[in-house]
């Protein structure tokens, strides 16, 4: 992978953001029609993401690889995602860090207890497993993760 680069999304990312989050998300459930979502996750990310969080894209070389959605003032992680092509190549880490010196005082996030891969990695960085719930769109069941440092790490 070229060298890594994180910075703020722009306006002009919008459509490979929204193409990322397809892809990955497509590659993580392939038994969830998502791009029957894309009208819905379009609007949510412009209307919703976008204004009122913090958005850090990761590039290498010039293609935008992954994205994180935190709210700093609540420490709340909506959204980490990677193109599956680079997977396990330390975008995802890098991100996650970077949400951190976003949100110092702590992040929370919500996975689905069937996201065995992101259950893994967010453990492996320190997060804990603080409750549980149901997706409201899927109807899956989730797990509620946090980080806090002074507690965890």
């Amino acid at each position: 992978m070229s060298a890594l680069i994180l910075r703020d999304y722009r306006d002009t990312d919008c459509e490979a953001t929204i193409e990322l989050w397809w892809r990955a998300w497509d590659a993580t459930f392939p038994d969830i029609d998502f791009s029957a979502r894309l009208p819905w996750w379009r609007e949510r990310w412009t209307r919703e993401l976008v204004p009122n969080n913090t958005i850090r894209v990761a590039e290498a070389g010039s293609r935008l690889i992954g994205f994180v959605v935190i709210d700093p003032r609540s420490g709340y992680l909506d959204q980490l995602a990677i193109e599956p092509e680079s997977w396990g190549q330390g975008a995802a880490d890098a991100l996650l860090d970077e949400a951190k010196r976003l949100s110092p005082a702590g992040v929370t996030l919500d996975v689905n207890q069937d996201n065995g891969r992101a259950i893994r990695f967010y453990e492996r960085a320190a997060f804990v497993r603080a409750g549980e719930g149901i997706n409201p769109l899927s109807g899956r069941p989730i797990w509620r993760y946090e980080w806090k440092p002074s507690a965890y790490s």
